[in-house]
This record gives C-alpha cells, sequence and structure tokens, in this order.
C-alpha cells in the first residue's frame, strides 16, 4: 500500500482524570521544580474523567489525516478491549493500521493541575514491542516519527534503512536524556528534527541547560545531519533553523488554554505536512502553531485538530508575527 504520511509512534488510551490538587514550588539556589500534591492516605473523587485515544502516534497520524493526507499508522497495540477502542478510533478518521497487536495497549492517566498543565501516569506496554514481523509492508513519501523506546526503537532504525522518502522525527524527553549516541542511527537518516527547547538543550548536553538562546540550540544542532531544525518554546513561542535562516514564530493573544496534551504533536505534525504541500517556512510554521493553539482550548489530545481549509481561514483571519534573520 502507497501513502502520503506513514506515523510512527505510541498508541494509548487516555483518562484525564480531573481532581482537586495542590501545586508546591520546590526552590533550591540552583533550581525550581513544580509538583502536583495530593493528600496522603485519602481517597479522591474524581470530578470528571474522560476517556480518550492518545499517544503521539495516533495523535500526528489524526493531525495529518485530517489535513487530507492519505494516512496510515504503525505502531503496535495490545490484543485487548483497549487496542480495538484505538483501532475503531483511527478507522473512523480514515486511517489505516499497518502495525501489530499483542500484549496489553499502552495507557496514560492525566492528572489535570490548578494550572494550564498535567502531570502524566504513562503504561506503555506493548508500544515498545513492535518487530518486523508485525509490518504489513507499505511505501510512503514522509515518515513522521514520534517517541519509540526497547524494541520498537530498534525495529524502526532498520525500517529506515530501506526508506526511500522523507523522514520527521520528533523524539520525547525519555529519548533525548540518552544523548545523542542513542539516537545516532535514527538522526542520521532525518530530514527534520522536532524537539522542544528543554528536549534540545538536553539532548546537547551539560553545558546547555543553563537556558541558552534558541540561536545557541540551533547552531549546536548544526552539526547534525538533518536539513532542518525545529525548537518550541512554550509561550516564547517557535523557531525553525533551515541552515540559513531562523524564523521566529509568535502565539497569537487571547488563547485561553484547557489543557496542553497534544499540542507538540499537533504542531509537529503541522508542520511536517506543511513541508509536504510545499509552503514557505513562514506558511508553516503559521498553520502548525494555529493548529496547537485550536487544540490546547479544549481538552484532549485530538479535539479540535483542524482541516487544511479550516486552518487556512483562521490563518488569513489572524495576522502571527513572523521574524527571520540570517545566521552566520
Amino acid at each position: 500500500m502507497s501513502y502520503d504520511f506513514v506515523s510512527i509512534g505510541s498508541a494509548t488510551v487516555d483518562q484525564f482524570a480531573d481532581t482537586d490538587s495542590e501545586l508546591i514550588k520546590i526552590q533550591t539556589r540552583t533550581t525550581s521544580e513544580e509538583l502536583i500534591a495530593y493528600p496522603l492516605g485519602s481517597k479522591l473523587l474524581v470530578k470528571e474523567l474522560n476517556i480518550t485515544t492518545g499517544g503521539g502516534g495516533t495523535n500526528s497520524a489524526v493531525a495529518l489525516a485530517r489535513l487530507g493526507l492519505h494516512t496510515a499508522f504503525l505502531g503496535k497495540l495490545g490484543a485487548d478491549a483497549n487496542g480495538v477502542f484505538v483501532l475503531q478510533a483511527l478507522s473512523e478518521e480514515g486511517i489505516d493500521f499497518i502495525g501489530g497487536c499483542e500484549g496489553q495497549t499502552g495507557v496514560s492517566i492525566i492528572l489535570n493541575s490548578i494550572a494550564d498543565d498535567r502531570s502524566i501516569l504513562a503504561f506503555k506496554g506493548a508500544n515498545n514491542h513492535l518487530f518486523a514481523k508485525d509490518i504489513v509492508p507499505f511505501e510512503s513519501q514522509w515518515l513522521y516519527i514520534s517517541s519509540m523506546l526497547e524494541d520498537s526503537f530498534d525495529t524502526i532504525v532498520s525500517l529506515l534503512k530501506s526508506h526511500q522518502g522523507k523522514v520527521a522525527f520528533n523524539p520525547s524527553n525519555y529519548q533525548t536524556e540518552l544523548g545523542y549516541d542513542s539516537l545516532a542511527d535514527l538522526i542520521e537518516q532525518v530530514d527534520v528534527l522536532i524537539l522542544n527547547k528543554e528536549e534540545a538543550a538536553t539532548f546537547l548536553g551539560q553545558r546547555y541547560k543553563d537556558d541558552p538562546e534558541p540561536e545557541v540550540l540551533m547552531k549546536a544542532l548544526e552539526v547534525l545531519s538533518p536539513s532542518m531544525f525545529v525548537i518550541t518554546d512554550g509561550s516564547a513561542g517557535v523557531y525553525v533553523y533551515d541552515r540559513k535562516n531562523l524564523y521566529h514564530g509568535q502565539p497569537l493573544e487571547g488563547i485561553n488554554i484547557k489543557e496542553t496534551t497534544g499540542a507538540g504533536d499537533a504542531f509537529g505534525a503541522t508542520f511536517t505536512a506543511a513541508q509536504y504541500f510545499g509552503l514557505s517556512q513562514e506558511q508553516a510554521i503559521d498553520m502548525a502553531m494555529t493548529n496547537a493553539e485550536s487544540v490546547i482550548q479544549y481538552k484532549g489530545a485530538k479535539e479540535k485538530l483542524l482541516s487544511r481549509q479550516a486552518l487556512e481561514k483562521k490563518m488569513k483571519k489572524c495576522e502571527r508575527k513572523i521574524s527571520k534573520k540570517t545566521l552566520a
């Protein structure tokens, strides 16, 4: 089978639990950390429980499919009811499943905090155990790869050796903490590398952990093989470096943030799709940020992922500030 995009990554059943919690800040001379706290030994009532599908692989697949791209999802589901739930959700989006079913489907329990963020309890399950025998043969113009660990990571590295199209990679903090050596075999085959600022600093090592400027991180990443680097930085916006120009897209004002799960997947998949569409970098940044901003205004990683037509309409309505400069 031939596709525009194959999205490779995790699949989960996401359980969003809205509970009462406290936010505690621990600060030392050198570090600061915020923690969600719950009373020890007590039973907490969940005010609202929302169950959806999630995981970087399925989130990205849905974003791509809603943009009108012929899309498949490659990952590993469990042979259980949760696996059936994920398959049904993919089918409703017109997405083919070309992976395997065995074991337990991954589950994420998202604990919403009193701020606009969350903590996630992640059970990887079958996600870590994708093997070559599980993969239905396919061809694709692009691969969009999100986090895959253990056996699954090794399988994807082997798959890339025979892949003829382009590759985008959006690793997780689990992977970036392992450093370049652990990811080298994959990154050497990547065209577009997408990281958030914290992941980029961690990936590059200790000397970059003191909140460096994005262009410092970009110049450090330049020694790697990808032709394009993307760094997302929350409320500070998005930076894209194409080995010549550094672009900076700023968030729109007045966005009412409900929940941030899935925003990174929405951005990364949409930005990569814009490369497939042949858009300018300014248009790609605007389209990707607009889709991510749509997602964070609702609860759920796939809520309000938009079609290309809807995105273009929003982009015309709201003017985004995007700067461009040449890096020496």
